[in-house]
């Protein structure tokens, strides 16, 4: 194996994440029909809030309770209620993506594997837990826990220390974000794994040592 570690991002790298039906199934239980003409309203301001987190412009409690202000106020609830609410809804439509277990028993006992997520901490651990997953990894690093989120350098070098320090050039860092994952990766001298399964234009200044579209075709390239 010519890694020592693989490092995973979780969010539409491990696991599907769709906010539309977390957003649906989590206002359901508020008597809301939430629509698609909701979400792109909400997803006019979640969008620019992700940015500027993975900037390091605002924190993860101000991005997980901004998003929800406008609801907030028509349902006289919290922000920090909703997106509670919304956090359990999105753990209970959870599903592994299709080859990932079978490319995590690939890798088992071969390499050490972790996770570098820009998630929030209530949704993932509970996630592992109901998928299976977290008997496979021996790092979990959460932005909101470390305080920065990536591309940001110093969670690269957080999870490096944790990981007892091993040569960066045998890391491989997989997952599905260019810029977050595939930029923060390189700029850590980490090798990547670009997981491009919505066939996405590959930015012009970020270059991936490999690019799949499944996690079948990455398994492959690690045997």
């Amino acid at each position: 194996m010519k890694y020592d570690w693989i490092l995973f991002d979780a969010d539409e790298t491990l696991f599907s994440f769709d906010a539309f039906k977390g957003l649906e199934l989590m206002f359901s239980r508020h008597g809301i029909a939430f629509n698609e003409a909701d979400f792109i309203e909400y997803e006019k301001i979640n969008r620019p809030l992700w940015v500027q987190y993975q900037n390091g412009e605002i924190s993860a409690a101000e991005l997980q309770q901004t998003r929800f202000r406008p609801w907030a106020k028509k349902l006289n609830t919290t922000e920090q209620q909703l997106n509670d609410d919304f956090m359990n809804a999105m753990a209970d439509i959870c599903k592994p993506l299709p080859g990932a277990k079978s490319l995590l028993d690939s890798l088992k006992g071969k390499a050490k594997l972790g996770i570098i997520t820009n998630g929030f901490t209530a949704l993932q651990r509970i996630r592992l837990e109901r998928t299976g997953f977290a008997d496979y990894f021996d790092l979990l690093v959460i932005s909101e826990q470390v305080g920065v989120a990536k591309p940001d350098r110093r969670i690269f070098d957080y999870s490096l220390e944790k990981m007892g320090n091993p040569d960066p050039s045998r890391v491989l860092m997989v997952g599905d974000n260019p810029q977050s994952d595939i930029l923060g990766g390189i700029n850590a001298g980490f090798d990547t794994c670009w997981f491009n399964h919505q066939n996405q234009p590959q930015p012009e200044n970020i270059t991936p040592t490999y690019q799949v579209a499944t996690l079948i075709e990455l398994e492959k390239i690690l045997e």
